[in-house]
């Protein structure tokens, strides 16, 4: 089982940098394969909490290989500031390698991030505005600059130059803005250049080495698949691909090196920013399950919408991503609920019913959840390390999950520590001991 892919099965948020966390303890590499720093994964250990932005989950084992692949979009400024804060914490980042073929995010680049933002008004998407969709607009445009790039004076500053040519116009309005001079600018990102030249690496070959001898590579997504900008609720999406198939695009290697899939979904759902949230629950009870579950961006600080668990999303979401197992994190949020709701199908204009996840965004916009009510459970949860010592009505609610699903529940989070979780049968069947 070399090869195991680690997604987001809802709009991001979920827990991946738990589970890839727990992962990497027995992993030999670990690999973010998409996204940049508009992303965040927290991390708790040993009492303390770990914010990483652009790292992957693995760099907080010593002796790994963490891969930022060709498929991220990387901000060199808080690159170079992630790797001082580790090193402050004494935190070994001698097994991180960068692709020589991932993109930079520009100065400009956050500016034009920014400025579409306001224009958009009320239509705004909700993005970072880290400058995350124009870096990905310009590599697919040819006109982006590559961590390779900063290793050449004279190659960098001819594509800045080219760069900045067709958004002249855009840009000025922040004509006098001093991160926008060409010189600065080239001096600034040849500094970062210099700063992480130790780093950069064929990653695809590093990574393809491991695979080949047999060894467990990881490959850690960032926010979710209803984010995915092809079959997420576009346009409200990322500018990538967090699903499963994008690993192989994003770390460099190939399908037949992916073995299993596991799709990381909270017990109930949240999504940041805009865009359609069907199961969405507003007012006192929507604030209480936002503050019981700390929803708040790791990124960003910002309030996440919370609402019921949408499994037609989630079989949405299975079906994506060929997902072989489910791991349900923040369950114990849910203790001490007399009944819990969990969305089974949608009801559109018309009061339609639908059980499948709409291909046309208006018909999604439109809908809301139709709902199965079932038994909730008062018990504190957070000490179960085992199935068998969870609540009754807690285990029922898993298998109704799993069994609507179609995918095994292989782990379950029952706190945000890194202990706090319970592998069960399915888990531990599928994987042994190893990871158990």
């Amino acid at each position: 089982m070399p090869g195991i892919v680690i997604i987001g099965a809802q709009w991001g948020d979920e827990g991946k940098g738990k589970v890839t966390d727990l992962f990497a303890e027995r992993a030999d590499a670990i690999v973010r394969f998409q996204g940049g720093n508009n992303a965040g994964h927290t991390i708790v250990r040993d009492g303390e909490i770990w914010k990483l932005h652009l790292m992957p989950s693995g760099i907080l084992h010593p002796g790994k290989l963490c891969v930022i692949g060709n498929g991220v979009v990387i901000d060199p400024k808080i690159l170079t500031d992630e790797l001082d804060d580790l090193r402050r914490r004494n935190v070994d980042t001698s097994g991180l390698r960068i692709s020589a073929n991932a993109h930079l995010i520009m100065p400009y680049h956050m500016l034009l991030d920014h400025a579409g933002e306001i224009k958009l008004g009320k239509l705004q998407i909700g993005t970072t505005r880290r400058g995350i969709g124009p870096c990905y607009a310009d590599k697919a445009a040819r006109l982006g600059i590559r961590v390779q790039d900063l290793l050449d004076e004279k190659i960098l500053k001819k594509k800045i130059v080219a760069a900045m040519e067709p958004k002249r116009l855009s840009l000025r309005e922040f004509a006098r803005d001093p991160s926008l001079d060409l010189q600065a600018m080239t001096e600034e990102y040849l500094t970062y250049g210099h700063r992480i030249k130790q780093y950069i690496a064929d990653t695809s070959r590093l990574v393809l080495e491991r695979l080949d001898e047999g060894e467990l590579v990881v490959f850690e997504g960032a926010q979710g698949t209803l984010l995915d900008i092809d079959h997420g609720t576009y346009p409200f999406v990322t500018s990538s691909n967090p699903i499963a198939g994008s690993a192989t695009i994003g770390a460099g290697v190939g399908p037949k090196d992916i073995d299993e899939v596991w799709g990381i979904t909270k017990a109930y759902s949240t999504r940041v920013g805009s865009g359609p949230f069907p199961t969405e629950i507003e007012g006192a009870f929507g604030d209480e399950l936002r503050e019981r579950g700390a929803e708040f961006g790791t990124t960003t600080g910002r309030a996440r919408r919370v609402g019921w668990l949408d499994l037609v999303a989630l079989k949405y979401a299975a079906r994506i991503n060929s997902l072989t197992a489910l791991a349900i994190t923040k369950l114990d949020v849910l203790s001490g609920f007399k009944t819990l709701q969990v969305c089974t199908r949608y009801r559109g204009p018309e009061d339609v019913e639908f059980d499948h996840f709409p291909y046309h965004q208006t018909a999604l916009h439109h809908s809301t959840g139709a709902y199965e009510e079932l038994p909730g459970w008062e018990e504190d949860i957070s000490r179960c390390r085992t199935e068998d010592e969870l609540p009754k009505n807690a285990r029922d609610y898993l298998q109704y999950v799993s069994d609507f699903v179609k995918v095994p529940v292989a782990l379950i989070g029952v706190g945000p520590a890194r202990d706090e979780v319970i592998w069960t049968q399915a888990g531990a069947g599928m994987y042994g001991s190893a990871l158990a």
